[in-house]
Formats: C-alpha cells, sequence, structure tokens
C-alpha cells in the first residue's frame, strides 16, 4: 500500500464525508429539519464518522489511529440506527434504505482497514 500522508487521501473519509453531506440535504426539509434535537443527533453522528478518522490520523500512533476508527465505526452505526428511527417517525421524504446501506458498507471498509492496521509492522506515526 502507498504511504498516504494526509487524511484527506483515505478513501474512508472521503465516502464518510459524501454521506455526511447527503445527511445534512436529507434533514433540510421535511418534518427532520423541525425536530431540531434529531436533526442535530444525526448529523453530528455522521460529521463524527469524518472525524474521528481524520483525528485519529493526526494521532501520534498507530494505535491511537486504530482506536479512533472505532469510534467512527460506532458513529457510523449510530447513523444507521438514527436513519431508522427517522423512518420509524416518518421524517423523510424518500427511501433512505440505500443510505442505510452505504453507511453498513463504510463501517465494514472501516472496519477491514482496522484489521489492516492491525496487522501491519506500522507502529510508528499514523500515516499509512
Amino acid at each position: 500500500m502507498a504511504t498516504i500522508h494526509r487524511f484527506e487521501d483515505l478513501e474512508i473519509w472521503q465516502i464518510a464525508r459524501r454521506l455526511s453531506l447527503k445527511i445534512f440535504k436529507l434533514t433540510e426539509v421535511g418534518p427532520a429539519s423541525k425536530d431540531y434535537k434529531f436533526r442535530d443527533q444525526i448529523r453530528s453522528s455522521a460529521g463524527s464518522v469524518m472525524d474521528n478518522v481524520a483525528e485519529g490520523f493526526e494521532r501520534s500512533s498507530q494505535f491511537e489511529f486504530v482506536n479512533f476508527l472505532g469510534i467512527s465505526k460506532g458513529s457510523s452505526g449510530e447513523v444507521r440506527s438514527q436513519l431508522y428511527r427517522g423512518i420509524d417517525q416518518q421524517y423523510f421524504p424518500s427511501d433512505t434504505s440505500e443510505l442505510t446501506q452505504e453507511y453498513q458498507e463504510l463501517g465494514g471498509k472501516i472496519s477491514g482497514f482496522m484489521k489492516y492496521l492491525n496487522k501491519s509492522e506500522i507502529k510508528g506515526r499514523a500515516e499509512v
């Protein structure tokens, strides 16, 4: 694998960023936009996925990076759960099953990356 020097170059961060934007757009209109607590929580969780990838990458060790990736994966699951809550409350004007699936796939990619790093000989700076 080529060395990556910036978190912005990580595929999982790029996907998380794209999905976070989808969540923001989804909650701009309709009933979800008026339930401020729900809207803010799902937006925060979506942002947390990408933010924890970035924060972990910027830490000083592979161990810390993997730890933050675990938090990121957890936030990905939290977004999925909140999407189901939004469906149950009829907050969304359209089907969110594709977005739910994208978050599930992202969680799998994060998990796979964690496994790669745990098997890696990299022990210092979190550049991969």
